[in-house]
């Protein structure tokens, strides 16, 4: 199993940051590079507790589609997405909230688990975690961008 840790200051109010995480158009508009786009289930606005949201984006010149919901959700400090469906054996994000100082420190801690054996493991150690490293600190620019007007 992976894990990666990011932390991002962001100059916002925690409801602020926390609201635009969980918001699916913002995430539409972080993971462009990828085509990413919701394609079922929450496909705009706000995800709540135990919603799904099924994503499709282009990934290592592949089209993958990927199933999530909300599995845990503390209103402004916290919640989890929890793949349902996709090509992880498993994946879980949870997204921390604290403020502090007029900024809220936002903290990802994304674990995930890839198939195919030593396949997989090599993959993940050659590409996959860099890939998805990547992925997370795009997000985050644009949630610090669109939280900080």
């Amino acid at each position: 199993m992976t894990t990666i840790n990011l932390t991002t200051k962001i100059k916002a109010s925690k409801k602020t940051v926390f609201d635009a995480s969980r918001n699916i158009d913002i995430h539409q508009q972080s993971a462009s590079k990828s085509n990413e786009k919701a394609i079922a289930g929450v496909t705009s606005g706000l995800i709540n507790l135990n919603e799904t949201v099924t994503w499709k984006g282009k990934h290592f010149s592949f089209y993958l589609t990927h199933k999530s919901r909300i599995t845990t959700m503390n209103l402004h400090d916290y919640f989890v997405d929890e793949m349902e469906r996709g090509k992880f054996n498993s994946f879980k994000h949870e997204h921390f909230f604290e403020e502090e100082n007029g900024f809220t420190i936002m903290k990802d801690k994304l674990q995930y688990e890839t198939p195919f054996g030593i396949l997989g493991e090599l993959f993940d150690i050659l590409f996959l975690e860099k890939h998805l490293t990547q992925f997370l600190l795009e997000r985050n620019k644009i949630l610090k961008e669109v939280c900080e007007i």
